[in-house]
């Protein structure tokens, strides 16, 4: 089954983790160990509840190294499943599938810690109608792949980047001389969408005015953000983000804002505990 992502390129993701992997000399402990026409089968499985994201990547690893590989996905990238849930099964070249295991692990480990986290935040909010957004504190190279990930978990991608849309912060307000200058300059430039950051309620005056098409209430107590949400009424979407944890984000959004942004998402997500059993085929 293809897997494509905007942005990304899953045949070069592959070529450079095996280039890091496998250096100059390859996979010298399975060469020696392993004969070269043994083939296994095995399972993948998770040792924890998980929202699953990254099986199809896994796969990929696995068919670059064994394109004759018989894989079985038992689970889709999205949903959630119990501790003990076999999530693919395989069958093939024993040197190929020892020598992409690491990657394959890797790589559903780290996408489903993401998704799992994020799906626990979603159910945090699901009965207030906020919408969870992910951040661009992802880790240099894997943006792509981890916006993937918490949209598995139920979130929406906030900006992919600094290209889609304009968010003017405090240094950006600093240099441009106040936060009404610094919009103004954004609407100059015929930029659509412009995200602007207020800590302050006397900022969302000016921030509107000057035209702002969104407001980031940043480190805002939960009074402030409902105060504030009430000034700006439906002007324009809010936004809650700063310090937001799984304990406080229910507080946050029944505030009225129409989302929160969480960073720790993909800055901070434990990777899921998942395995790879093999046995050899008689």
């Amino acid at each position: 089954m293809s897997f494509s992502l905007d942005r990304f390129d899953l045949d070069a993701f592959i070529h450079s983790t095996f280039a890091e992997d496998l250096g100059e000399g390859g996979d010298i402990t399975s060469a020696s160990v392993i004969p070269e026409t043994a083939r296994f089968s095995g399972v993948m499985d998770s040792r924890d509840a998980i929202t699953v994201a990254g099986l199809s990547i896994a796969e990929a690893f696995f068919r670059a190294l064994d394109p004759d590989v018989e894989i079985e996905r038992l689970v889709a990238d999205g949903d959630s499943v119990p501790a003990g849930t076999d999530l693919m099964k395989l069958t093939g070249l024993a040197r190929a599938m020892l020598t992409a295991e690491r990657s394959a692990l890797n790589t559903v480990q780290h996408l489903s810690g993401i998704a799992t986290m994020t799906r626990g935040y979603v159910d945090e909010i699901a009965d207030t109608g906020v919408t969870l957004l992910d951040t661009r504190k992802t880790i240099p190279g894997l943006r792509a792949l981890e916006k993937y990930a918490t949209r598995m978990g139920g979130a929406q991608n906030h900006r992919m980047g600094l290209w889609d849309a304009a968010m003017i912060k405090d240094n950006h307000i600093a240099v441009a001389g106040s936060v009404g200058e610094a919009v103004r300059r954004a609407v100059d430039a015929g930029i659509d969408e412009i995200i602007v950051e207020v800590d302050r309620p006397d900022e969302i005056e000016p921030a509107l005015e000057a035209g702002a098409t969104r407001l980031l209430l940043d480190n805002m107590p939960p009074e402030m953000l409902r105060s504030s949400v009430e000034q700006i009424g439906d002007r324009v979407p809010t936004e809650a983000s700063g310090g937001v944890t799984l304990g406080s984000i229910n507080e946050i959004a029944k505030t009225g804002v129409d989302f929160i942004s969480v960073g720790r998402l993909t800055q901070s997500a434990p990777a899921a505990d998942i395995g790879l059993d093999f046995a050899e085929i008689d």
